[in-house]
């Protein structure tokens, strides 16, 4: 059956306005926030409810059409690229916030939902949503739970995967599952809330989420300390939580980021250091000011050249949203940036950083390193262009080098933009093979045909 067809079958699903097969739209619908890969869809749908995801996969699957799930399309691994083309699934229209239970520290919302207008409605409420991906502006929940996104505050609070309690997901065959509840506590069988979190898209098609919620913390401060040696920042993060102290924030910015970001925003953050760290303390007031004294005491002890102490909540917001401004600042740095996500213990946090310095070094490639320096989760970026093939290359074996680092001192290729189509080689060359015939045996229990999402994670392009 030819995609014209298709379409008209689809368009009494969901409706006419609802499918989209232009050129110009197909275009807008084949590449996320990676600036190297693109692959146009053959149909681009939006449904508006579960059913209507339920009666697309049906179809799909009868027919064995790709189907790639997506939500802002900000993910930076090419998760939602469909390069099998076939239907980009948007869940969009999905985006209502269905319920906030204040008493039971919960909220559940459809997919759609971003995240930036759930945490303004939780506000209302002295509520939060904890995971806080730098994307929030436009990252949907949807997205956020199969990627088991993480962000800055996932040093103190953890990743999203903690933080779901319950879905309503439909899953390739065209059938409605729930799995989970409202409960914090739930050990009913298999945790497979778990394990569709964090699957990138390639089991189910989450609709529905139940969240669990935390209270706003009432005090908050913020610190910067600058140094003059960016391995030495590394190292002054593992002295703040051996002294027992566990901010909120703890973010690395080396000296190229600063001065994108006082080009782009004109915050005038100190330029003269060779990095920053960005510490948020939270809790009630004795313990916000106990906790910072101790990031404070520690900076300065291992020798930080200034420490700035935001004073009002204004000010702190601002060093915040800067901090936010900072990818943004790297991606437009360059035609093709090679933006990596990588975890390491936090122990050898120094050491990697000047690993990868002198791999690009080496290679007299530009390269900056932002991150969450809590956890340990660094982005090297390397700058390039695609457009300069003997350029390019260079660039993406240094990146290589980076990711073997990583991995060579004991951490993981990816710590919170999943594997997509980015990654795939470094799965396939560092993972055990049992864990990826597990992982291609409950792919095959969820998805017998292989329609959703197909090619990511650990399959090549072409099957």
């Amino acid at each position: 059956m030819a995609y014209e067809q298709f379409a008209n079958r689809l368009a009494d699903i969901v409706g006419k306005a609802n499918v989209l097969a232009s050129e110009e739209d197909r275009k807008v619908y084949s590449y996320d926030g990676t600036s190297t890969w693109t692959h146009k869809p053959d149909l681009v749908v939006f449904p508006t409810e579960t059913e209507h995801v339920e009666a697309v996969l049906k179809l799909a699957n009868e027919n064995r059409i790709p189907v790639t799930p997506r939500g802002g399309g900000t993910n930076v691994s090419g998760g939602s690229v469909p390069i099998r083309g076939g239907i980009v699934l948007v869940m969009t229209k999905m985006n209502k916030i269905l319920s906030v239970d204040a008493a039971n520290l919960s909220a559940r919302v459809q997919a759609g939902v971003v995240l930036m207008d759930l945490q303004t409605a939780l506000a209302k409420e002295r509520l939060f949503f904890p995971p806080d991906p730098q994307s929030f502006l436009g990252a949907t929940l949807g997205g956020i739970i199969a990627e088991n996104a993480g962000g800055p505050v996932c040093l103190k609070y953890g990743v999203t995967k903690q933080y779901v309690l319950g879905l309503k997901a439909v899953l390739p065959t065209g059938r409605i599952v729930e799995f989970g509840g409202s409960t914090v506590k739930n050990v009913v069988g298999y945790d497979l809330v778990s394990l569709v979190t964090g699957s990138e898209g390639t089991l189910a098609v989450v609709t529905e989420a139940v969240l669990r919620l935390l209270p706003l913390p009432p005090a908050r401060k913020t610190i910067i300390a600058l140094f003059d040696d960016l391995p030495k920042s590394g190292e002054t993060v593992g002295k703040i939580l051996d002294a027992g102290t566990i901010p909120a924030k703890i973010e690395l910015l080396d000296n190229w980021v600063v001065r994108s970001i006082n080009r782009i925003t004109g915050m005038g953050l100190p330029e003269d250091a060779a990095a920053m760290l960005m510490f948020e303390c939270d809790g009630t007031e004795d313990v916000v000011e106990h906790d910072s004294r101790n990031v404070i005491r520690v900076c300065e002890e291992v020798g930080a050249t200034q420490v700035l102490v935001a004073d009002d909540p204004a000010k702190a917001q601002a060093y915040w949203k800067a901090r936010s401004a900072g990818f943004a600042a790297v991606f437009g740095a360059a035609p093709t940036v090679l933006a990596e996500d990588v975890t390491v213990p936090r122990t050898r946090m120094a050491e990697f950083i000047q690993r990868v310095t002198a791999i690009c070094k080496k290679a007299d490639l530009e390269v900056t390193v932002i991150g969450h320096a809590g956890d340990g989760n660094l982005h090297p970026s390397v700058m390039t262009d695609a457009k300069d093939p003997a350029h390019f290359q260079k660039a993406q074996r240094a990146v290589d080098e980076i990711i073997e680092a990583a991995v060579e001192f004991g951490g993981v290729l990816s710590g919170e933009h999943g594997i997509g189509l980015e990654k795939q080689k470094f799965m396939r060359r560092t993972q055990d093979p049992i864990f990826i015939d597990l992982m291609r045996n409950i792919k095959d229990i969820f998805d017998p045909n292989g329609i959703l999402n197909p090619g990511k994670i650990w399959e090549d392009r072409s099957g």
